[in-house]
Formats: C-alpha cells, structure tokens, sequence
C-alpha cells in the first residue's frame, strides 16, 4: 500500500485498510486535481467526486482543501525519503557527491512526473499549513537525518543548517529552471549542482 500521510495532518487517522485505501484515493485525487485545475479551483467536492467516495469521507479526514493539500505535501515527503534511501542503497558508499546528486536527482524527477507535484512539493508553493510549517526545513531535517549516518557524520546544528542552505538554495534554482523551461532549463539545473558541489565541499571534504 501506498503511504499515507502522519495522522498529525489528518482530522482522524485511518485504521482499517479499507479506511486507509479511501484516504490514498482521495489524496491520489487531489493531487490529479491539483494539475488540472489548480489550487484555486480545487473544491473537495470535486475530490469526493474523482476518488468516488462519498464528500463524507473527505470530511472525516479533512476539514478543507488546505489541510488535505497540506496531507498530500506530507506524503510527497514521505515518499520523497524512500526514493532517496533505495537509490542510495544501491549505490552503496559513495561519498557525498554521490548522496547530492541522488537527493537533487529524485526531486527533479518527482517535479516531472509525480501528479500535483509542480503546485504542493513539500508545501510551500501554495499557502497549505502555518507559517511556521517551514517545509524547508522539515527537508532538510529529514535529509540531515538520513545521510548523516550515510556521511559518518554527526547530526548536528552544523550539519542541519548545511542542509538547509543547500536546500534552500536548491529551492530556489529548481523553480527557476521550471518557471524557464516546462521539464527544467538544463542549463540552470546544472548551474545549480555546481554550486551545491562547491558550498557542500566547503563543508564536507
């Protein structure tokens, strides 16, 4: 089963499979959604319609279209973190430049292809949550607590604030590419890694 998003995002966490199938179908709905007619346009009514559940059940674990595109921003995080640690499972022991490329490699392929993607990421191109949500910094956390073990290093504020620099940065060059190109300007992609490799060796060599 696909997962699910962490029931802190949810009005009542699913239990039984059935019920934990109904929430996937419903975000997998949301996120479809999402690319064809925008945030603006979503309605959860239209969410109950293409998941073909009742709109109760959209209510049960959502109380609106923001808390239910906030879910889906948690789940692509989640399945973000699995992409990585398979992909880095199998390159073995690679050394940070190998942990880079996979982290920034599996993003631009999620931009591409993963439905909803272009407009939630982790959440901060719509505003879903708080404020103080900060879905960069719940990234670069989750990354500072995968590859540390990774980069034999300690997990530390240096190592946090490393990565939230570089995944700020990331941030910010990845939309540019695709507000310049539909599937991500090369060029500045590869700008982008250039620079990733150039602070990251500062700190990490």
């Amino acid at each position: 089963m696909k997962p699910v998003p962490h029931a802190t995002s949810l009005r009542r966490a699913p239990i039984q499979r059935r019920s934990a199938e109904r929430l996937t179908r419903i975000l997998d709905a949301c996120a479809d959604l999402l690319d064809e007619v925008g945030y603006d346009d979503l309605s959860t009514r239209a969410v109950a319609q293409r998941a073909g559940v009742p709109i109760g059940s959209v209510y049960r674990f959502f109380g609106n279209k923001r808390q239910m595109a906030d879910a889906l921003a948690q789940r692509n995080l989640e399945r973000y973190t699995e992409r990585v640690t398979a992909r880095l499972e199998e390159t073995g022991d690679g050394g940070w430049r190998v942990a880079m490329d996979t982290v920034l490699d599996e993003y631009l392929a999620m931009k591409r292809t993963a439905p909803g993607f272009s407009l939630v990421d982790f959440g901060n191109q719509i505003p879903v949550g708080t404020r103080h949500s900060e879905p960069n910094h719940r990234v670069a956390d989750r990354l500072t607590d995968l590859l540390s073990g990774y980069l034999d290093r300690t997990p530390d504020e240096d190592l946090r604030r490393t990565f939230l620099i570089a995944v700020e940065t990331a941030d910010t060059l990845v939309h540019l590419a695709f507000r310049v190109a539909p599937e991500g300007d090369e060029k500045i992609i590869e700008e982008a890694r250039e620079l990733l490799r150039a602070y990251l060796a500062r700190v990490l060599d």
